[in-house]
């Protein structure tokens, strides 16, 4: 069995899909060698993550990009030459062609545009529903990223309960290996001078950042003043408020911006409190990651979060203020329970490990390939 697999992600600014991109197809290669898996379009070798930028030069990027937007506006031969000699290609979110030469898969990350279509743009929704018609509901097999995610595709798309596997994605190995020194490192980067209280997220509607502010503001003050809210992640859609509010709060209220992929696993282990009220999640990376650095987490009971929290947050409706606030208030009050919420977090987050997701996916390859007798 021979794989190609779309990273076209990688030349775009994107950050939990990105990420999986990267970290899957790398632990893949980790087991099955350069010989029987390779990436499309021509992105060897995938040796950086930065959520910003491409893994490539401007001029490769811009290359690989056209192409790409060949393929999908009438050139789909040219997705078949590139197949030729593989049994299957697996497909991102950004082709719109499924192959002739090789049988096709692809991964199902979240419903969100169906079921909460109000916190997404009219062209994410667009895109999203094509992808779903000419790639998702013609697949010969797809992987979801969560159980919560396979029931959204199989009631909402219509796909055949056969054909889509649960795979959970892994947490990469240095948020289960931080140091206290990489946690000082952090601090003095960043100029995190307090205890904290961290939230990480795109700023969009969907993180429910609002509603976290309304939660962390209403806490007592001596509460405030001990732990720092301090939000970071990159600028989405629909936030002019948000960041308006964010830089308006005063000195109880810190916003990071986009802070790197090498920086987050000190600033996790570093934080009192994790906070990830998002309002749906297909699996939710930030709250596994604070969960293998060994952090206290407050999460919402919706989509796949409790799925990935299981006992070992406290999880709570993303749009009750009141709610959020008590939740935050029982742990930064409690260090027994937040040692209690730490301890099991970290033991959870074990399941979610590349070389076992990557294990579990290239045996989904194999069976697909083998189901048509190649």
């Amino acid at each position: 069995m021979r794989l190609l697999v779309d990273a076209t992600v990688l030349l775009l600014r994107s950050a939990g899909v990105k990420s999986y991109t990267y970290h899957w197809i790398n632990a893949m290669r980790a087991q099955e060698g350069l010989n029987r898996l390779a990436t499309f379009p021509f992105i060897d070798p995938v040796s950086r993550l930065d959520h910003e930028r491409s893994s490539l030069a401007s001029a490769a990027t811009y290359a690989r990009i056209a192409l790409v937007h060949a393929i999908n506006h009438g050139m789909g031969p040219l997705l078949d030459l590139a197949c030729r000699g593989f049994d299957i290609f697996h497909a991102s979110n950004q082709i719109r062609v499924a192959p002739r030469r090789a049988r096709l898969t692809a991964t199902v990350h979240d419903l969100t545009c169906w079921l909460t279509p109000e916190l997404h743009t009219t062209a994410n929704i667009r895109a999203d529903h094509t992808f779903a018609r000419m790639i998702l509901q013609r697949a010969d097999g797809l992987i979801a990223v969560s159980e919560s995610s396979r029931q959204d595709a199989i009631r909402v798309l219509g796909i055949q309960p056969e054909k889509i596997q649960v795979i959970y994605p892994g947490i990469a190995e240095s948020f289960f290996t931080t140091t206290a020194a990489d946690v000082q490192r952090v601090r003095t980067l960043l100029g995190l001078d307090r205890s904290y209280v961290l939230a990480l997220g795109t700023i969009e509607p969907r993180k429910n950042l609002d509603r976290l502010l309304d939660a962390y503001l209403g806490l007592a003050g001596d509460i405030r003043h001990e732990y720092q809210l301090v939000v970071c992640g990159p600028r989405g859609w629909q936030n002019t408020t948000t960041l308006a509010r964010l830089r308006a709060c005063g000195t109880d209220v810190r916003y990071l911006g986009y802070v790197a992929e090498e920086h987050l696993p000190g600033l996790l282990a570093g934080s009192g409190v994790f906070v990830y009220p998002s309002l749906y999640e297909g699996f939710g990376f930030p709250l596994a990651e604070a969960m293998a650095s060994g952090v206290a987490c407050v999460t919402s009971n919706v989509s796949s979060l409790p799925e990935v929290a299981g006992d070992a947050a406290l999880t709570v409706d993303p749009r009750s203020v009141d709610q959020l606030g008590n939740a935050l208030r029982r742990l930064l009050t409690s260090p027994s329970l937040r040692m209690e919420l730490a301890e099991a977090a970290h033991a959870r987050a074990g399941r979610f490990r590349w070389h076992r997701a990557a294990r579990e996916s290239l045996e989904f390859f194999e069976r697909v390939a083998g189901q048509f007798g190649r």
